[in-house]
């Protein structure tokens, strides 16, 4: 563990807990920084003569992306006969399902597709298509997650409750020593909880985590009820009719295991590893950084230099840039990094990145292992006796 990391986690545990109860934190009001790194990137596109959205390689990669997911569905349920057949069917379709997320979706609910807000919609409802709900995702998403990454109690994304431990102020469990060791297994079973259990209980209870959010109504709940609808019949429905049941499960499982994979670590990569933060509120419902550093500090890339990467994963390997843009399509990530880069260097912020895949597998291995320690106390634990003085 570095001497950053140790001090990082030291300081997060004398932190306030985050009131969850608070709707809305205030970041620092001063956005010096966040003012002139939007001018240079807008001046990028000036000079350039680049659209920010409407990209035709987008609309392009759009394209190759459904009809693989389209090909590789037929094929699958239609003409595969042997089971050597369905795992490499189901593997290109575990794949195009991800990209759909990554690359379509994403950049559509984060209105970086197009200028057109009625296509924004549409694209983003390719997630009610691969079993997620572009309504929930929103609001957890674009709106928890992007306001206030990394912050225990308000970014539910970092909160799998006790199954594990990211943030040093959350609870440990004696169970967290191994978290490293178990925690990738549970990770291919994210997208199974997804389609069968957390979009229906998120509109339920009409929350995420422990944050309240506006149930869908009207033409909302109707995506929301059509899209399970449409994504079970062709998960489930239309499979049974040309296959028993066990081999559906069983095909089924697969492509859900690898999409759930896929979609974690490219999560976990750039938010769960040693070189980024979990700050905690300075006082109730207030931030002392301003907000454009906060993302600054809880955010990684990784594998900038790889091409392949960066078209798989919707350029989600460029998270920095995402999160301090996320209306700029992911398409000019790898253009915009060094204008990001080099600002931060100048004003002394900075600018977190792993150089490959590898490299951040093995900090978020290693983030795992610290945060299951059970000397790592939570703020709470710490801040009880400090208080007795």
């Amino acid at each position: 563990m570095s001497p950053e990391s140790s001090h990082r986690t030291a300081q997060a545990a004398r932190s306030p807990h985050a009131d969850a109860s608070t709707d809305r934190l205030k970041f620092n009001g001063d956005n010096v920084f966040q003012r002139e790194l939007r001018r240079r990137v807008e001046a990028y596109f000036k000079h350039s003569g680049l659209k920010q959205r409407d990209s035709a390689r987008l609309y392009l990669k759009t394209a190759i992306i459904l009809a693989t997911f389209v090909a590789s569905y037929v094929l699958l349920v239609f003409f595969a006969t042997a089971w050597w057949q369905g795992l490499l069917l189901s593997i290109v379709l575990a794949v195009a399902t991800a990209q759909i997320g990554f690359n379509i979706q994403h950049d559509a609910g984060h209105q970086a597709f197009s200028e057109r807000r009625w296509l924004n919609k549409c694209m983003a409802m390719t997630l009610d298509l691969v079993g997620g709900s572009s309504y929930v995702w929103h609001w957890k998403h674009a709106h928890f997650h992007h306001t206030h990454t990394n912050i225990d109690g308000y970014d539910s994304d970092i909160n799998l409750g006790a199954l594990a431990r990211f943030a040093p102020q959350q609870k440990h469990y004696w169970h967290h020593r191994w978290q490293h060791i178990y925690l990738w297994a549970l990770y291919g079973l994210t997208v199974v909880s997804w389609h069968l259990h957390d979009d229906f209980r998120d509109v339920i209870t009409g929350s995420i985590g422990k944050r309240r959010f506006p149930r869908p109504r009207g033409k909302d709940l109707a995506v929301f009820v059509v899209g399970k609808l449409v994504f079970l019949t062709l998960a489930l429905g239309l499979p049974l009719l040309f296959h028993s049941i066990g081999t559906v499960l069983l095909f089924y499982a697969v492509i859900a295991v690898l999409t759930g994979l896929q979609l974690a670590l490219v999560f976990q990569l750039a938010h769960a590893v040693e070189e980024t933060e979990f700050p905690t509120p300075s006082e109730p419902g207030r931030m002392n950084t301003p907000w454009a550093i906060h993302q600054l500090e809880t955010t990684a890339n990784f594998s900038r230099d790889s091409r392949m990467i960066t078209w798989l994963v919707g350029g989600l390997n460029f998270q920095v840039e995402h999160h301090l843009f996320p209306r700029i399509s992911h398409i000019h990530y790898p253009a915009i990094s060094p204008i990001v880069e080099a600002a931060c260097r100048e004003y002394g912020v900075p600018y977190h990145a792993n150089a490959s895949f590898g490299a951040g597998l093995a900090s978020h291995y290693r983030w795992l292992r610290q945060m299951g320690r059970p000397e790592t106390v939570p703020a709470s634990l710490v801040l009880e006796p400090l208080a007795q003085n």
